[in-house]
């Protein structure tokens, strides 16, 4: 069992910046897809940015290219999500996702369905 604690949620301005946080901890796989996604009130669950543990390889939503940044710190075990110049519209319950199966990331744009692990979540909320 994989288990995910986001943190690092909040309240900030429009172009303000934020760091969410993802310990990974539990059984050890030797790699992962890593993801973010989000969920805004009345919309659906949405992919924000993965990361492949195994070579560093990164993706992100048009969304939010060019503002946000997915990394890891495998002494660390931990997941984090740079989000800069944040917009109303980022607005969202953010989560932690880890699939261990996966080898990569050709297939991006993923789905929560192909996530077996999920944090709790963790708040962002931005204001105008």
């Amino acid at each position: 069992q994989v288990h995910l604690v986001e943190s690092g949620g909040g309240s900030v301005r429009a172009g303000g910046s934020l760091r969410l946080s993802c310990v990974v901890s539990g059984y050890t796989y030797p790699t992962y897809v890593m993801a973010w996604f989000r969920q805004a009130p009345g919309k659906e669950r949405e992919g924000v940015a993965a990361i492949y543990t195994g070579d560093g390889s990164t993706h992100y939503a048009d969304p939010v290219k060019g503002r946000f940044t997915i990394s890891q710190d495998n002494a660390e075990n931990t997941l984090y999500l740079r989000m800069n110049s944040l917009k109303p519209e980022d607005t969202a319950m953010y989560y932690c996702a880890a699939d261990p199966f996966t080898k990569g990331l050709a297939a991006y744009p993923f789905t929560e369905a192909e996530f077996p692990y999920w944090g709790q979540g963790t708040l962002v909320t931005v204001s105008s």
